[in-house]
């Protein structure tokens, strides 16, 4: 039962790639539900994220970073995800790093602007901000760029200023009953948020080794007692990719597999037993069917 004071809004999280979007709902969730690595395009989907205190409720949709040309399908993709994303929500968090304002930064504004939102700025990474007394020049010179609704420097990795920025989308939410059970805080199931956990370990352990051409397909997912049994399998598009991802005697995709389960057990609270393989499929990340088989859908 909605009380009358009870506040609720969609908040889109946008931002060129690599920003720290990510990181920063998972810091203002308090919980990882985004995976996270330090190479661009991690986030391929829109992941909503729910955070309720007391009468608010914010629901946040984290977006990929919006590319600059169409390219592959799957680039595509990710750039319908993020623009539907602006075109369904009370309010638009645009994430940008420190003191770097670039041609990119300009192209998300212009696609921001374009959706007739009210938007909040955010100044991410303050904590690697050599000289701090460039910061208000800084933020003088972004307020003449926009009629942003405010500027909120932040360190999203530290926890910096999360607090302040929650009261500023608080006030900009409009009264609405809430939408989601106070302790809910994704709508994403259980098997994409393991095939999500196994992502972001192939992406931390192969570095630049592995292009982003590879995606992961949950083939299993049954519980006995207290074991839960995950049988994953990754898609690479070349033979010598497949090579990449297993190491030398299987070493790397044993070191993955025990990395995401460890995860997995603290995200389901049950043992995990993780079988984990690897195949080729050709073509997969510039073919719209093959992208729906293994979870894009059209999100725009």
């Amino acid at each position: 039962m909605t009380t009358g004071t009870e506040r609720c809004g969609m908040v889109a999280i946008v931002g060129r790639p690599n920003v720290g979007k990510s990181t920063l709902l998972n810091h203002l969730l308090g919980q990882k539900i985004s995976i996270t690595s330090r190479k661009p395009q991690t986030t391929r989907h829109r992941i909503l994220g729910v955070s309720t205190h007391g009468e608010v409720q914010i629901v946040y949709v984290d977006t990929p970073g919006l590319h600059q040309g169409e390219g592959k399908a799957i680039n595509r993709a990710m750039n319908r995800a993020a623009l539907g994303a602006v075109r369904d929500v009370d309010l638009v968090l645009m994430v940008v790093d420190r003191l770097q304002w670039l041609e990119s930064d300009e192209q998300v504004l212009a696609a921001v602007r374009a959706a007739d939102k009210p938007v909040l700025l955010i100044i991410n990474k303050t904590d690697q901000i050599e000289h701090k007394d460039a910061l208000l020049p800084h933020i003088a010179a972004l307020q003449e760029k926009c009629p942003f609704a405010a500027i909120v420097p932040v360190s999203a990795l530290k926890g910096h200023n999360l607090e302040a920025l929650e009261r500023e989308i608080a006030q900009l939410l409009p009264q609405a009953p809430h939408l989601f059970p106070p302790d809910q805080i994704t709508d994403r199931s259980e098997r994409f948020m393991v095939a999500e956990i196994i992502r972001e370990k192939l992406m931390r352990q192969l570095g630049e080794e592995l292009p982003y051409a590879n995606a992961v397909q949950i083939e299993e997912f049954r519980q006995e007692g207290r074991t839960i049994h995950i049988g994953a399998l990754i898609l690479v598009e070349k033979a010598g990719q497949k090579a990449i991802v297993i190491g030398r005697g299987g070493a790397r995709l044993k070191l993955v597999g025990a990395e995401a389960r460890m995860d997995m057990e603290r995200l389901l609270g049950n043992k995990v037993m993780l079988k984990l393989w690897v195949k080729v499929k050709s073509g997969w990340s510039d073919d719209e069917l093959a992208l729906k088989s293994v979870g894009y859908q059209d999100e725009g």
